[in-house]
């Protein structure tokens, strides 16, 4: 038995951003990871962080090397098929500025802090189970090596992801789902590239297209395909071919090539599970909500939820008042639903849709037309892209 007051489900980013922020409080936590923390750093995400994340980092003391690798985000660039690339311009509107800074650095740079303060985490952890949850004493068992260990808390945070236990915990006839699967995916690849100038979304015939950033020396890219594609189909020299058709000849001469150090297909879904609290269990993160990643929101919405969820316990602990607790899923829920509409739209605006007829690619032509000619549609998709602040 071992006795903790937050017990953390998962070792993401999510669950070692709120073991970190709670450690600079004073409270306690334990944070209960099922895979190797080898692989948790090994695993490829986002990489476009609103200017609320970056300020929230930097607070916690951790901006020292998202400020020396990152790279300032003013802007995002769409091209329509054949007409001239368009600067949806955030900083201008909104005076904010986002940095592109991979998540799987952000997770490096969390465990390290988490290493160095000689923080509590068990990794490969197997039969994870959530025990008591609407008690005032819930608890966690897990299994290492065949061998069970009890945590008795005070508190359960799930940020174990989407397939994780947490949210499987919560009783079917209190959880209440949404869910939006698209019909394709994205197939990425990084590779050791100075990556384009900005951000830049294609929307082609032939499919969507994304050319992101991760460093100076790094980038990401992307095309839309079928949820069947197969990865071994897609070597290098086709995927850069084909990236490189679905930009304005200008830009795609201006993509450096390289081998690929990294190559994956993602699943687009959209989809909310509320309530985020049952009991003294409260989700975070993907085990809450997934939103496609055309809005680079999945991350900064994990980082939202860790700042709503901390802002409770602190409270909790330090003035015994339970008002952020008791808000605290409907305060997350507000702003989970603001970033899946918006993921969703951009979604729908920039892919080829296989049900698509001539009416919907023709409305959704005049509908970037009108974003091209309107400051007002400019200014309110700036000021959603680039993350509106954190509620007080």
């Amino acid at each position: 038995m071992e006795r903790t007051q937050v017990a953390i489900i998962g070792g993401g980013p999510a669950g070692l951003l709120l073991a970190h922020m709670l450690h600079l409080d004073g409270i306690d936590s334990i944070v209960i990871e099922r895979q190797s923390m080898a692989h948790v750093l090994e695993r490829i995400r986002a990489g476009v962080l609103e200017e609320g994340t970056v300020k929230l980092l930097r607070n916690v003391g951790l901006g020292e090397r998202l400020d020396r690798e990152g790279l300032a985000h003013d802007g995002t660039v769409i091209t329509w098929q054949d007409r001239p690339p368009f600067l949806i311009d955030t900083y201008k509107f909104t005076g904010r500025r986002m940095m592109a800074y991979g998540q799987t650095a952000i997770t490096q740079d969390l465990f390290a802090a988490h290493t160095a303060r000689g923080g509590r985490l068990v990794e490969a952890a197997s039969n994870v189970r959530l025990h008591d949850v609407t008690s005032s004493s819930p608890s966690v068992t897990y299994e290492v090596h065949g061998e069970e260990t009890r945590i008795q808390c005070d508190f359960i945070a799930g940020c174990d992801g989407f397939h994780g236990v947490s949210r499987q915990s919560i009783p079917a006839d209190v959880l209440r789902t949404f869910e939006r699967a698209y019909p394709f995916g994205w197939l990425g690849i990084m590779s050791e590239t100075p990556p384009l100038e900005d951000i830049v979304y294609a929307q082609h015939e032939r499919g969507f297209a994304l050319a992101s950033q991760r460093s100076p020396i790094l980038s990401r890219y992307y095309i839309q395909c079928p949820n069947d594609t197969n990865l071994a189909d897609w070597p290098d020299e086709r995927f850069w071919a084909e990236l490189k058709a679905r930009f304005p000849r200008d830009l795609a001469d201006k993509i450096v090539t390289g081998p690929s150090i990294e190559k994956s297909i993602a699943p687009l879904r959209s989809f909310v599970a509320e309530p985020m609290r049952y009991g003294r269990l409260f989700l975070a993160g993907d085990a809450a909500h997934i939103v496609p990643p055309t809005g680079a929101k999945g991350l900064n919405l994990a980082v939202s939820d860790v700042f709503y969820l901390h802002r409770a316990l602190d409270a909790y602990y330090k003035r015994g008042t339970e008002k952020h607790l008791e808000q605290y899923s409907a305060t997350a829920l507000r702003r989970v639903w603001g970033a899946e509409r918006l993921s969703w739209w951009l979604t729908k605006l920039l892919h080829v849709f296989p049900d698509h007829d001539g009416f919907d690619n023709k409305v959704n032509q005049n509908e970037f037309d009108y974003l091209c000619g309107s400051q007002h549609a400019q200014a309110a998709l700036a000021e959603q892209y680039v993350g509106l602040p954190f509620e007080p």
